[in-house]
C-alpha cells in the first residue's frame, strides 16, 4: 500500500468515525431554539439525546454480527441511508416525540460508521499496524467534540436549529459517496456465518461473565455516564441558568472537552511508572471528590459560571484518565473475541449514558442540581462498582500501554 493510499484510507474511516459524535454534539447549543419551536421544554429536547444513546447501545450490537455475515459495505450503506433518512424527518420534525422517535433511527443508523471503521482497520491494514491507525482515527474523532457545538452554534444562529440536520445529512451522503468510489469491500462475505440469536447471546454472556471484564467495563461505563450527564444537560445549565449565547456556549464546550480529551490522550506519561488499575484507582477517587463537591455547591447556590467550568473541567480531567485505562483493563482478558467485547464495552457506554441524561431531565430539579446529582452518582457508584468487583478478580489479566492510551470510547 502506497503512502498516499494509506493517509487516503484513514481519513475515509476517520470521518465516518466522527459521524456519531457530530450527531451527538452539534444540535447541543440548538436546544433552546427546538423547545420554543416545538413548544415543548429544554428538558423534555433533552430526551432526544437519551433516545440517541439507546439507539447506539442497539446499534452497535447489530451491525457487528451483519459485517462478519454480509461484509463491510452493504451494512454501511444501508446504515449510512437509514441515518440521511431520518435526519430528513428529524428537520421537518413538528413535536418533540417525534424528534425522540427520529434520534432513536438516526443512532441506529450512524452506529454503522461506528463499527465498520474498526472492522475495516482489521482488514486493511497489517497488524503491526494497527495500533497507529487506531491512534490516528482517535485524534480525527477527538476533534469532534471541539468544533461540533461551535459550528452547531453558527448554524443555529444563522439559519434554525433545523439547519444541523440538514448539515448532518449532508455529511452523511459525502461520506457514503467516499465508500461508494474509493473504500474497498475488505471483507468477503461469509454465507456459513449464522446469525443464530442463541449463538451471539452465548458469546456476550461468555465476556460478559468474567470478572474483570463486569468490574471495570461495568464500573467504568457507569462513571463514563457523568461525562453524559454533563452533555444532556450543558445547553440548558450555560444558556439558560447562566445566561450565555449559543456562540459562548459552543466555545465553552470545547474549552470543557479539552480536559477529556487531552488527558486521555497523555495517559501514557502516566502508564510509564503506574499500572492501569492504579491510575483508575486514584481517577475514580477524584471523580467522586469532585462530583460531591460540585453537587453540595449546586444545592447551596455556591456556584457561579466561573467555578461551575473549573469544577467540570477537573471532572472531565479525571474521566480523561478513567476511561481509557478502565476499557483496556475490560478488554485485557480477551483475544479471540475482543470484537464481542469492544461492542458490549460500546453498548454499555451508549446504555449508561441514556440513563444519565435522561435522569437529567426527568429529576424535579433545576437543571445544574440535576446534572450535578447525576454525575456525583455516577462518580460514587463507578467507584463502589470497581472497588467490589476486584474482590473477585483472580489471576487479572494486565493492560497493555497501547490499549490504553488508544481507547478513549
Amino acid at each position: 500500500m502506497t503512502k498516499r493510499r494509506h493517509i487516503y484510507l484513514v481519513l475515509i474511516l476517520g470521518a465516518l468515525t466522527t459521524l456519531s459524535p457530530f450527531s451527538i454534539d452539534m444540535y447541543l447549543p440548538g436546544f433552546p431554539a427546538i423547545a420554543r419551536s416545538l413548544g415543548t421544554s429544554t428538558a423534555e429536547v433533552t430526551h432526544s439525546l437519551s433516545s440517541f444513546f439507546i439507539g447506539l447501545a442497539c446499534g452497535q450490537l447489530i451491525y457487528g454480527p451483519l459485517m462478519d455475515r454480509f461484509g463491510r459495505r452493504r451494512p454501511l450503506f444501508g446504515g449510512l441511508t437509514l441515518y440521511v433518512l431520518a435526519s430528513v424527518g428529524c428537520a421537518n420534525a413538528h413535536s418533540v416525540s417525534w424528534l425522540i422517535a427520529l434520534r432513536f433511527v438516526q443512532a441506529l443508523g450512524s452506529s454503522a460508521a461506528a463499527v465498520a471503521p474498526m472492522a475495516m482497520v482489521r482488514d486493511l491494514f497489517p497488524v503491526k499496524d494497527n495500533a497507529k491507525v487506531m491512534t490516528s482515527l482517535i485524534i480525527v474523532v477527538s476533534a469532534s467534540p471541539m468544533l461540533a457545538p461551535t459550528i452547531g452554534s453558527y448554524l443555529t444562529a444563522a439559519f434554525g436549529w433545523q439547519s444541523v440536520f440538514v448539515a448532518l445529512l449532508l455529511l452523511a451522503i459525502l461520506m457514503g459517496l467516499a465508500v461508494a468510489f474509493t473504500l474497498p469491500e475488505s471483507h468477503r462475505r461469509h454465507p456459513d456465518f449464522h446469525l443464530e440469536v442463541g449463538v451471539i447471546t452465548r458469546s456476550f454472556l461468555s465476556v460478559g461473565r468474567n470478572a474483570q471484564f463486569y468490574t471495570y467495563a461495568v464500573g467504568g461505563c457507569v462513571a463514563f455516564s457523568g461525562l453524559l450527564a454533563y452533555v444532556a444537560g450543558s445547553p440548558t445549565v450555560f444558556m439558560e441558568t447562566f445566561g450565555v449565547s449559543g456562540k459562548v456556549y459552543g466555545w465553552i464546550f470545547a474549552f470543557l472537552s479539552f480536559g477529556f480529551i487531552g488527558f486521555s490522550q497523555c495517559n501514557f506519561i502516566l502508564l510509564r511508572r503506574y499500572r492501569s488499575e492504579q491510575i483508575v484507582n486514584a481517577a475514580l477517587i477524584g471523580q467522586t471528590v469532585i462530583g460531591l463537591v460540585l453537587l453540595m455547591g449546586a444545592l447551596q447556590g455556591w456556584l457561579g459560571l466561573s467555578s461551575t467550568i473549573a469544577l467540570l473541567f477537573a471532572y472531565l480531567i479525571t474521566l480523561g484518565l478513567a476511561n481509557p485505562n478502565a476499557s483496556a483493563l475490560a478488554m485485557a482478558p480477551f483475544s479471540q473475541n475482543a470484537g464481542t467485547a469492544a461492542a458490549f464495552i460500546g453498548a454499555l457506554q451508549c446504555s449508561t449514558g441514556a440513563l444519565a441524561s435522561y435522569g437529567v431531565g426527568a429529576l424535579p430539579t433545576s437543571t445544574l442540581v440535576a446534572v450535578a446529582t447525576m454525575m456525583a452518582a455516577a462518580a460514587v457508584l463507578g467507584l463502589g462498582m470497581v472497588w467490589t468487583g476486584r474482590r473477585n478478580i483472580h489471576g487479572a489479566v494486565p493492560a497493555s500501554p497501547a490499549a490504553a492510551t488508544a481507547l478513549p470510547h
